[in-house]
């Protein structure tokens, strides 16, 4: 008799399918911040420029934020990581204003009212653009909420955060985009 084959347990391929995800995530990322993948978004390049209306009704453009460091987070209310990343930016907004820093918001994927009682609930003043038909979204190649794209003075692309941040995240990155200011 030959020995029962064993099947693999369901923790398993849960831990495998994790394991490609991270993979895959990795190399996007890698793809981002080198250029690759026919990027038009990448690091120590100029960032495509933002512009539209705003959640209070008035237009920006990210253009006019030129000598200012800036964050470019892109964001909507059902995005429960977003739940936990928005208190700090509120947070990091105050902290940095005297350095200049500009907090950008993209609403992606979501609708205008809900996002407006979110960005109310915590504390975010700085200006969102809405996003509806996905055009910033694409130019910035987003892959999943929040994600944040940390521009230096110059509108240099220095980092790109694909998930929350946290405190040290932050710091870290902002140091790249204030570094010599």
């Amino acid at each position: 008799m030959s020995p029962a084959r064993r099947r693999p347990t369901r923790p398993i391929l849960a831990l495998l399918g994790v394991a490609v995800a991270t993979t895959v995530a990795v190399v996007l990322i890698a793809l981002l911040n080198a250029g690759g993948g026919g990027s038009d978004v990448a690091r120590g390049k100029p960032v495509p420029d933002i512009s539209g209306s705003t959640l209070d009704g008035t237009t920006i453009d990210l253009a006019a934020l030129r000598g200012h460091p800036v964050v470019i987070n892109f964001w909507g209310p059902t995005c429960v990581p977003c739940r936990e990343e928005m208190p700090l930016l509120a947070q990091k907004a105050a902290q940095h204003t005297s350095s200049g820093l500009v907090i950008l918001g993209v609403l992606m994927d979501d609708p205008v009212q809900p996002a407006r009682d979110f960005a109310a609930q915590f504390g975010a003043t700085w200006q969102t653009v809405i996003d509806p038909d996905g055009a910033i979204k694409r130019a910035y190649h987003v892959l999943n909420r929040p994600q944040s794209y940390f521009v230096d003075a110059s509108g240099i692309l220095r980092s790109i955060q694909i998930g929350y941040l946290t405190d040290s995240d932050f710091e870290r990155q902002l140091g790249l985009i204030t570094a010599g200011s």
